[in-house]
């Protein structure tokens, strides 16, 4: 295919370059960021010209909406808009929306995997949109990622996202919490590991992600915890998963709790660069009160 990529930060540019390594005809453009191996174009039009499927890779629903407004008038008749951004749930519709008054199709498609994902090409796709614009991109899937499930109409992928993230950060702060409640009660970690990993407390967070160092699989953890997954993008996840429960009208005080502690460690304490999981060092400095 003709691909047009925008957006080749950490994570847009190691996908592109396992579709370029497939075969396709990649164009890339990017503000900032000029990777190599990429060809690039001189806007984010130049890219969107005569391609099959116009990706993006965005910070936000804001940027996400600008973006689409500036190339969707210059995109082939019929041609895929596919957006692997996280974003809010409305931004994804309003833009599916736009596109298909543009004539060209559009699929939400956040990914769950990080940088690794990205370079090992094993992401995998929570895709919303017509049978027909996840038919289109399914073989793209395939070289980026080992798994992309169609959830629906638009915007259903950024729904699955945001409600697996926010699963994500609640047994995150679970996880550090009993660990350092372990540590206060005796309890050596690595037998607290052999019970929890088996038992009834498993989790990711727990058997793959686990944020104690020398525990479990290699993680973040064993790397002074530099980030596989940033705080500050977990904060951005909870944010946008609160965003989505106040739109539904939805009662989630597990969810705005881990939003509310994970604000205070990125905002409060500056801690947004390290690694999701390195919520274990703060619990473990704190006491009670």
């Amino acid at each position: 295919m003709k691909i047009g990529f925008i957006g080749l930060g950490n994570m847009g540019a190691p996908m592109a370059r396992n579709l370029i390594a497939a075969g396709h005809d990649v164009a890339g453009f990017d503000t900032a960021s000029m990777p190599d191996g990429i060809p690039l174009a001189s806007t984010a039009t130049d890219a969107s010209l005569d391609a099959d499927v116009v990706i993006t890779m965005l910070p936000n629903g804001e940027i996400l909406r600008a973006v689409a407004a500036q190339i969707h008038p210059h995109m082939k008749s019929g041609s895929v808009h596919l957006d692997c951004s996280t974003v809010d749930v409305e931004s994804a519709r309003t833009v599916a929306q736009d596109a298909e008054k543009a004539g060209i199709i559009a699929v939400d498609a956040p990914v769950s995997g990080g940088i690794g994902g990205a370079t090992n090409g094993t992401l995998t796709f929570m895709a919303g949109g017509s049978d027909a614009g996840f038919a289109t991109v399914a073989p793209l899937f395939d070289v980026m990622g080992q798994k992309a499930v169609h959830c629906g109409p638009a915007g259903n992928g950024q729904a699955a996202k945001i409600c697996n993230n926010m699963i994500l950060g609640v047994t995150m702060i679970a996880t550090c919490e009993a660990f350092v409640l372990a540590d206060k009660l005796g309890l050596d970690r690595q037998a607290m590991f052999d019970v929890v990993s088996t038992s009834s407390g498993y989790s990711w967070s727990m058997n793959a992600y686990c944020p104690a160092p020398g525990i479990g699989p290699q993680s973040p953890s064993d790397n002074d915890y530099q980030p596989g997954f940033a705080a500050a993008l977990m904060l951005k996840d909870l944010n946008l998963a609160q965003m989505a429960a106040r739109a539904a009208d939805a009662d989630t005080p597990m969810g705005q709790a881990a939003r509310d502690l994970y604000a205070q460690f990125v905002e409060d304490e500056g801690q947004g660069e390290m690694d999701f999981s390195a919520m274990l060092p703060r619990f473990a400095n704190r006491g009670r009160d």
